[in-house]
């Protein structure tokens, strides 16, 4: 695998971000090198949030994605859409929830702009919103591939609560499904 750099975008409180975290564990479990960094801007909770992960087979020395240099990015809020698009790479993939992301035509012209209802697959078909971030999870992995899917399943069931495994199991295969489906279309 070669390197790769993706980003995920919210508010503070939705939990999309844990998906970074859980790239990054996989990958360091699979024996190469993962690094995850969050900023919280000022208002914590219903502020924008960025998590980037880094994903490499050699060591990573700068714990930060370099603007321009994204592969990928979701986002499920506008707010932080907004301030964090430019960071993805020109003809990368961004992934958003379509009810809270408004990209311009602009946008759509600069970047591969996929839509894939994210919280409400996890509200109304999953039965549980929390499970967003690892709706988000599957989608992201499905698109860039970065890590073999059982490693990266165990690893996410890892960091919930056993009673929650298969509702977590369920929202992973949702998820793979929106995008396999959303590939198929483009």
């Amino acid at each position: 695998m070669s390197r790769i750099v993706m980003r995920f975008t919210g508010v503070g409180g939705q939990g999309v971000l844990l998906a970074g975290e859980i790239f990054a564990a996989a990958k360091i479990k699979e024996g190469g090198f993962g690094v995850k960094t969050a900023t919280y801007t000022s208002q914590v909770r219903g502020g924008a949030t960025v998590v980037d992960i880094q994903l490499d087979d050699k060591e990573i020395f700068y714990p930060y994605a370099i603007d321009g240099q994204i592969d990928f990015m979701l986002s499920v809020a506008d707010v932080s859409y907004q301030q964090f698009k430019n960071g993805v790479k020109e003809g990368g993939t961004i992934v958003i929830e379509p009810n809270l992301v408004h990209p311009t035509e602009e946008d759509r012209k600069k970047w591969n702009i996929i839509e894939i209802p994210i919280i409400t697959i996890a509200k109304e078909e999953v039965g549980n919103v929390i499970t967003q971030s690892v709706v988000a999870l599957a989608i992201a992995n499905t698109y860039t591939n970065a890590l073999d899917e059982k490693l990266l399943i165990e690893t996410m069931l890892s960091k919930v609560p056993p009673r929650f495994h298969e509702l977590n199991k369920k929202a992973y295969e949702l998820g793979k499904k929106y995008a396999k489906e959303a590939i198929a279309k483009a």
